[in-house]
């Protein structure tokens, strides 16, 4: 994603053409966010993806022929992948869950209020996850009333390959907090915290802190 855009450039993705419109007119007011495009399927996304080139994708989960949890994975195993906000109106754990995995962002109910909206596109474009201390909690408990998961061994493994500073940003990443906040928390510098979360993402293969999170929760007994 190219977060140096003076204007965030946005896709909208929904089956539901007054969704699309709504969301559209909704943005259509901003001084630095414009929607480029609108498709009505998850199997149109990559080539409006590479029409439109987007910073942010907004995408319904439920379409007819490709839903937004699968062409939120084809695209953001993509190099150079513009983020993604799913949006739905079926507040579920699983659904939540399923689209921090498939790489997204952000997570956002369709009747979110235009403010809270804007204010998500605005923070993923700038490379700071809408990962609400709500939401973490809830993938928390959801995660834990699973029992045990087979992914907690792989986690675990995978965290022991970092060193201590990595596994304290990473654990910090994991409560939701914010570079400034991982930064006052540790005593170093918002530059030297992007540096960590660059180096975790490289060294764990995952492509956004959102699912840096998710790998320490994995990893946890909570």
């Amino acid at each position: 994603m190219n977060a140096s855009h003076a204007v965030v450039r946005v896709l909208v993705v929904d089956d539901d053409a007054l969704v699309r419109a709504g969301l559209s007119m909704m943005l259509s007011g901003l001084a630095d966010v414009r929607v480029v495009g609108e498709v009505s399927d998850g199997a149109d996304v990559l080539v409006a993806v590479d029409e439109h080139h987007p910073d942010v994708v907004l995408m319904d989960i439920r379409m007819p022929r490709v839903d937004g949890l699968a062409a939120t994975a084809t695209l953001r195993a993509r190099p150079e992948a513009p983020q993604v906000i799913v949006m739905t109106t079926f507040d579920s754990d699983d659904h939540i869950l399923k689209a921090m995995r498939a790489g997204a962002s952000g997570f956002l109910l369709k009747h979110t209020p235009p403010p809270d909206i804007v204010d998500a596109i605005r923070r993923v474009a700038a490379g700071e996850p809408m990962l609400s201390p709500d939401v973490l909690r809830r993938m928390m408990s959801y995660v834990a009333a699973a029992g045990v998961d087979p992914r907690r061994a792989r986690a675990r493994a995978a965290l022991d390959r970092l060193s201590e500073g990595e596994r304290a940003v990473a654990a910090l990443v994991g409560k939701g907090h914010t570079n400034a906040e991982i930064g006052k928390e540790l005593s170093i510098s918002v530059a030297t915290v992007k540096a960590y979360v660059s180096r975790l993402l490289t060294k764990l293969d995952l492509n956004n802190r959102v699912q840096i999170a998710l790998l320490v929760h994995d990893a946890s007994d909570a």
